[in-house]
């Protein structure tokens, strides 16, 4: 009774029962693993494969430029993330099938780990998210004093209004952000010289006022022809207080870079110019200690060092 009870024949007729019906049992059995996965949804199958998701430079600090480089599990027709309270833009690339996106780490972050929270759409709507943590550690940077012009720690009434007003102008353009992407390619140094100052070193002007350098100081005399890093649009092109004649341009997806103490300025704000073009001449305007030239990257109001962005490999 045993036997039938759990469903099987008895034990001396299981050999035929299963001579019989085995073959048939089988067929069904594959008909509804197959049945199983053309029912199963889109998302499904691809769970078993994983994100792909690296970065440049590979040790990561305070204050540097990143490139992350995403692969997603299946296609999608849009990827963003977020990355310390900011949104990552993404431009893919066909060939390999690799979005590509330029992010930043301000000099304030402390050493840690952080999420990479990424989220793409497939070409059906789908949305698919993902989570990486990504180690951050902590750069040393050096200090050193200044001597400038007194005005420049100790500014007149009228000095200390422009500064104000020059404020109000440079966060009203800075706020400004487009999401596609200019920049195309590396990034080249905008001069061949020597660098006389390198990022993140903290200043002590005139013993009083202090500041961090938020850029490279290249050591090249006046009228040295200033080039720019990369292709994008001029965003300012005119004399500021603390920077002298300044030429900023908007490389796209938050991404900007400065010019700084030029003696002369040779494109105008709207303009849209290529990488390697000429923006003028390098100078001593502004609060410089004579001439050289300055040149720094912001990115969603976060300075970075350009010497990381100029040694990323960008597609």
């Amino acid at each position: 009774m045993l036997g039938w009870c759990s469903g099987l024949p008895p034990f001396h007729d299981r050999t035929r029962f299963v001579r019989r019906w085995g073959p048939v049992l089988l067929l069904t059995g594959v008909l509804f693993s197959a049945f199983q996965l053309a029912a199963a949804p889109v998302g499904t199958k691809i769970a078993t494969k994983a994100w792909s998701v690296r970065w440049q430079p590979t040790r990561l600090v305070n204050g540097a430029p990143v490139l992350f480089q995403i692969t997603a599990p299946v296609r999608v027709e849009r990827l963003s993330a977020k990355w310390l309270g900011h949104e990552v833009f993404f431009r893919p690339d066909p060939a390999s099938k690799t979005w590509y996106g330029i992010a930043g780490i301000s000099l304030e972050t402390t050493a840690g780990s952080y999420p990479l929270a990424l989220k793409g759409t497939t070409p059906s709507g789908k949305e698919i998210v993902f989570d990486r943590k990504v180690s951050i550690r902590r750069e040393r940077y050096p200090t050193i004093a200044v001597t400038v012009s007194k005005k420049f720690t100790e500014p007149s009434p009228e000095e200390l209004q422009r500064i104000n007003q020059e404020k109000v102008l440079k966060q009203e353009l800075f706020s400004r952000m487009d999401p596609e992407r200019e920049w195309s390619g590396r990034f080249l140094a905008p001069v061949e010289a020597r660098v006389s100052d390198g990022f993140g070193t903290r200043r002590t002007f005139n013993g009083k006022t202090q500041s961090m350098h938020q850029g490279l100081d290249y050591a090249v005399p006046q009228g040295t022809a200033v080039s720019a890093l990369n292709r994008g649009t001029v965003l300012l092109a005119r004399p500021l207080f603390f920077e002298g004649n300044c030429v900023v341009l908007d490389h796209g997806q938050g991404l900007l870079t400065l010019y700084m103490h030029l003696s002369e300025v040779e494109v105008k704000e709207g303009d849209r110019v290529a990488r390697g073009q000429k923006l003028g001449l390098s100078g001593g305007t502004g609060r410089a200690t004579g001439p050289h030239l300055h040149v720094a990257v912001r990115w969603q109001g976060v300075y970075l060092n350009p010497a990381t962005l100029l040694n990323l490999k960008l597609p």
